[in-house]
């Protein structure tokens, strides 16, 4: 196909031969299939930031940190240069939720490069090489469903065990490829210690992926893996290897809301710390 104007930088650089096709066209961004280091690759190209709401942004971007006071006073204003920031914070959101993700061992497509509003990565295909399949548009034997809800409750674990919650997750931002279930769409990622939307999002992702595959396994309705995952969050024993039951018993003691307070303090830290050393690394 012709060359979009969008993607002569990538080309110049040698990161993109050639532009094959369009995969997808959404509210935030389009997709192309492109050709790049001698094999297929895939090209998010985020749509400027007039085309969304900056109102629903603020929810999701609640906690995260900006690069100087400069940058939040504009954020803050709604300038020109303030949306410019807000635009760019929301990109590099999902570039730095992908890679931490992948550290993590959750499935997502591998970063490739982020060029100029890009987001160059792996094409995730399926079993035959063709792109695969959102959920949303296969159908499950009940065995399937069952095995795919047990997968996508770990993966929100390690998403939630390295600080994120997804945010938007439904059948409609997971692929599924050769190698299984393939989380995409991360922009809104939020964080969990800072935001105070988080465990209303964590049980939000968990509702919309236990609807859609009760559909095919109906008994996976009634379990309650949301609220487990969180009572085991909040109380800072959760683990990538802790054991889920899908049960929930609402406790009749008080909260204790303190210790809740300390424990969200301890992981906010904890997560500042680190985004700090990955910084300094990187000017090594």
């Amino acid at each position: 196909m012709r060359l979009p104007k969008k993607f002569e930088i990538l080309v110049n650089n040698g990161h993109v031969d050639a532009v094959v096709s369009q995969l997808m066209s959404g509210k935030e961004a389009e997709v192309y299939i492109v050709q790049s280091m001698g094999e297929l690759r895939c090209a998010k190209v985020y749509k400027e930031s007039d085309n969304r709401s900056f109102s629903t942004q603020a929810k999701y971007q609640e906690g995260r940190k900006t690069k100087n006071s400069r940058q939040a006073r504009a954020m803050g204003k709604h300038s020109k240069f303030g949306r410019q920031e807000q635009e760019g914070a929301w990109q590099n959101a999902e570039v730095d939720a992908l890679q931490r993700f992948a550290a993590a061992g959750v499935r997502v497509p591998q970063v490739f490069n982020y060029v100029e509003g890009i987001l160059l990565m792996e094409l995730v295909v399926d079993a035959e090489g063709n792109n695969a399949p959102r959920l949303n548009d296969v159908s499950l034997s009940e065995a399937e469903a069952r095995e795919h809800h047990h997968t996508m409750m770990k993966q929100i674990v390690l998403m939630l065990c390295v600080g994120l919650v997804h945010g938007d997750l439904s059948a409609y931002n997971v692929l599924l490829g050769r190698d299984g279930l393939v989380i995409i769409d991360l922009p809104q990622a939020v964080d969990a210690a800072g935001n105070n939307n988080a465990a209303s999002m964590l049980l939000r992702d968990v509702a919309n992926m236990t609807a859609y595959f009760g559909r095919f396994a109906p008994e996976l309705l009634s379990s309650d893996y949301g609220q487990e995952i969180w009572k085991l969050y909040a109380s800072g024993e959760l683990r990538p290897e802790s054991r889920l039951t899908g049960q929930f018993e609402q406790s009749s003691m008080p909260a204790d809301v303190q210790a809740v307070m300390r424990t969200v303090d301890f992981e906010r830290r904890w997560h500042e710390q680190e985004l700090l050393r990955r910084q300094e690394r990187a000017a090594i």
